[in-house]
């Protein structure tokens, strides 16, 4: 089995383009769902948030105020990176694992914050990079999840470039258009993997 790994910063379509691959029939993992999973109350990702942040990132309900740990850690660098090393060793050994048990002949991890080094880590053949306008991808937040345009303009300067993300990726998939272009440029990604 090979596994592809697809990239892509905040409002550029890396969501969109899992939910359509797993239509397609291929199992998608998510680094976001894969957040969630580990980060269950009382579960040492949990308790280490808490001891590093405060109560102040509890909800309600007992588990991490997602909004909350965002509104630090994209105005702080120094908290962005204590979040992230609590939480990446969890996220990459949970997408390990979901791998592992994989069949077919290829699965995808999809994965906001790739490095480099996560191709060796998550045994991936290809990276795809899912690239939108800087300007496409802010009014995607301000519309779709209804971000305030200082909030999105934080969390897109947050992340790496689109040069960046592209220098990193073997396949660039654009989504500045519709949603049919996007899935036509999927199919030709993955036309290339079976070529490959």
């Amino acid at each position: 089995m090979g596994v592809v790994i697809v990239s892509g910063g905040i409002g550029a379509g890396k969501s969109t383009v899992g939910a359509y691959l797993e239509k397609r029939g291929y199992l998608v993992v998510d680094a976001d769902d894969a957040a969630r999973e580990t980060a269950e109350p009382g579960g040492p990702v949990w308790t280490a948030v808490v001891d590093a942040f405060g109560t102040a990132a509890l909800a309600g309900d007992g588990t991490l105020d997602r909004a909350f740990l965002a509104g630090v850690v994209f105005r702080d660098a120094s908290a962005r990176r204590r979040l992230e090393a609590i939480t990446h060793p969890a996220i990459l050994q949970r997408l390990r694992e979901q791998l592992a048990a994989a069949a077919g002949p290829w699965a995808f991890a999809a994965v906001p914050l790739y490095r480099p080094e996560l191709r060796e880590l998550l045994g991936a053949s290809v990276v795809w990079a899912v690239v939108a306008d800087p300007a496409v991808a802010l009014q995607r937040l301000v519309t779709s999840r209804a971000m305030s345009e200082d909030d999105a303009r934080r969390r897109l300067e947050a992340q790496v470039g689109n040069d960046v993300r592209e220098a990193w990726a073997d396949v660039v998939i654009a989504n500045d258009g519709s949603i049919s272009e996007l899935r036509a440029a999927v199919d030709r990604a993955l036309a290339e993997l079976v070529d490959a």
